[in-house]
C-alpha cells in the first residue's frame, strides 16, 4: 500500500513538474505576442486601416475583434503548452485585470459630449462599470476560499462579463451608421479611430480571453472534485 502511494505521489510530482515547465516555456512567447499585437493594432489604426466606408458595416473593426479570439481558441485546443498556461494562470490576477473596466464610465462621458450614441454608450458603459466595480469583490473571494472558483457566483460573473462585451461589440456595430436614421448624426464611427479603436481591437478580445481562462479553470476544478460554494 505504501509503495503504491509513493508511486502515485511520484507520478503526480512528475506531471506537475512537466506542466510548470510547459507554462514557463510559453510565457515569454505570449508576452511578446501581446506586445506585438498591441503594436500592430496601434500602427494600423494610425494609418486609418480600421475606418470603413460610410454607410457600410464596420468590417475592419469586426475582424480586428474576431481574429485574435480565433487565434486564442486555436492555440488553446491545439497547443498543449499554451493550454497548460491558461489553466495555470493566477485567477486573482485575471479577475483583478477586469477591474480596469470601470473605465466604461468614459463611454457615458463621451455620450454626454455628443461623441457616441446613447444606444451604444449606455449598455456598453454600464455593463463595463458593473464588472469593473465588482472585480475587487471577486478577487477577495478568491483569496479567502479556493473553492470559490467553482461557485455559481464566480461562473455567472464571468459569463456576464462576456455577455457585456459581446453586447457592446454588437451595439457598436449596429450603431456605426450603416442603418440609416437609427442614431441620427451621432454614430460609433469614432470607435474606429485612435485611441478608441484600441478598445474593440485589443482590450475587448483580451478581456474575453481572460474570462474564458477563468471559466476553463472553473470547469477543470469542478471536475477535479473541489467542493462548490454557492
Amino acid at each position: 500500500m505504501n509503495m503504491t502511494k509513493e508511486i502515485t505521489e511520484n507520478i503526480s510530482e512528475s506531471v506537475a513538474s512537466e506542466l510548470n515547465r510547459r507554462r514557463s516555456s510559453v510565457k515569454p512567447i505570449i508576452s511578446v505576442a501581446l506586445a506585438l499585437w498591441f503594436g500592430l493594432v496601434f500602427l494600423l489604426a494610425a494609418q486609418g486601416a480600421f475606418v470603413g466606408r460610410p454607410g457600410s458595416p464596420p468590417l475592419p473593426v469586426f475582424f480586428a475583434f474576431a481574429l485574435p479570439l480565433g487565434a486564442f481558441f486555436a492555440a488553446y485546443f491545439g497547443w498543449d503548452a499554451f493550454r497548460a498556461m491558461v489553466l495555470g494562470a493566477d485567477l486573482r490576477l485575471v479577475a483583478a485585470i477586469q477591474g480596469w473596466r470601470w473605465a466604461g464610465l468614459g463611454f457615458l462621458s463621451l455620450y454626454a459630449h455628443g461623441v457616441l450614441p446613447g444606444l451604444f454608450a449606455f449598455p456598453a458603459g454600464l455593463g463595463d462599470i458593473a464588472i469593473g466595480v465588482s472585480a475587487p469583490w471577486v478577487v477577495l473571494e478568491l483569496i479567502r476560499q479556493s473553492s470559490f472558483v467553482t461557485s455559481r457566483r464566480f461562473v455567472t460573473w464571468n459569463i456576464l462579463g462576456i455577455v457585456d462585451l459581446v453586447v457592446a461589440v454588437s451595439m457598436g456595430t449596429i450603431c456605426s451608421g450603416f442603418i440609416p436614421g437609427l442614431t441620427g448624426s451621432v454614430t460609433t464611427a469614432p470607435m474606429a479611430q485612435l485611441p478608441l479603436v484600441l478598445i474593440p481591437a485589443y482590450f475587448v478580445p483580451l478581456f474575453i480571453m481572460l474570462h474564458v481562462a477563468a471559466l476553463a479553470q472553473a470547469r477543470r476544478s469542478a471536475r477535479s472534485g473541489i467542493r462548490t460554494q454557492n
